[in-house]
């Protein structure tokens, strides 16, 4: 059974076609990476995906949802881990998994619980009174994980979760998002710049170019397909080697229209 179900998705800024034509399927319970160079149209898809963005043209269906026909049950069938940190410092970790259960609706009477159940999952029940400030960049990056799961969510988005995090911390995550998906059967799409992390932790893969899903299947079929040892020699193969320059799609753009979206101040 399909989760996501993508069926010729555009997006078009004026003359501009940031996503062309792209078709692919997320199962339900799989770990999925979705990869490109800066520009490609990771971002822009992401933000279709999650009600950020409405289509040019195109077919979404999300966790059997229309993200342009039902938002809100499109936005509660996901959490969503930014690639920028987007916790309040000035809170604790017990306040900013409350403000989240809150804006997802978790019912009062087991909010707490909840909240109490994912800091331990993220191993930081012992610091929930510490303000988020004092916290490291893999501590902020745990508590983002448990926050983005406060409302049960069938689906887990992670654009770039481990972004400057040393090589333990994000061996830790990773082994926390592998329990999760194995014990939860919680599909998890995530974009990600280490190709050792896709090549190693994703099930299925997608390389999205100029717009376009130019290759998808597991690590060893695009290794295969582009007669390459290594998946980060199959992705140059397959979006060539000259420098890209960043599209400018910023996370905070993104993570502002949300909030927006959500009746919240920027």
């Amino acid at each position: 059974m399909n989760i996501i179900e993508v069926k010729n998705l555009s997006k078009k800024f004026h003359d501009f076609a940031a996503v062309n034509d792209v078709s692919f399927n997320v199962a339900e319970g799989e770990i999925f990476a979705f990869l490109g160079p800066n520009g490609a149209g990771k971002s822009t898809t992401i933000k279709m995906l999650t009600t950020l963005l409405h289509p040019t043209r195109g077919e979404i269906t999300l966790n059997g949802f229309d993200p342009q026909k039902d938002s809100n049950s499109v936005r509660h069938s996901f959490g969503i881990v930014f690639q920028d940190p987007s916790l309040d410092d000035d809170l604790t970790a017990w306040e900013n998994m409350e403000f989240h259960s809150v804006l997802y609706k978790v019912p009062k009477a087991i909010r707490a619980e909840r909240i109490e159940k994912m800091l331990k999952f993220v191993d930081l029940w012992d610091r929930k009174d510490s303000l988020v400030k004092e916290f490291s960049g893999g501590m902020k990056r745990r508590l983002e994980i448990g926050r983005g799961l406060l409302h049960n969510p069938k689906i887990l988005f992670l654009d770039e979760p481990t972004l400057g995090l040393d090589p333990q911390t994000r061996n830790h995550m990773w082994n926390y998002l592998r329990e999760l998906n194995k014990t939860e059967k919680m599909t998890i799409f995530f974009t990600t710049h280490y190709m050792e992390e896709a090549d190693k932790i994703a099930q299925k893969i997608a390389v999205i170019d100029h717009g376009k899903i130019v290759a998808m299947g597991t690590s060893a079929e695009l290794k295969e397909q582009t007669k390459s040892d290594t998946l980060e020699a199959a992705f140059l193969a397959l979006t060539g080697k000259d420098i890209r320059e960043d599209s400018g799609s910023s996370l905070d753009t993104m993570r502002r229209m949300h909030r927006s979206r959500m009746g919240l101040k920027k």
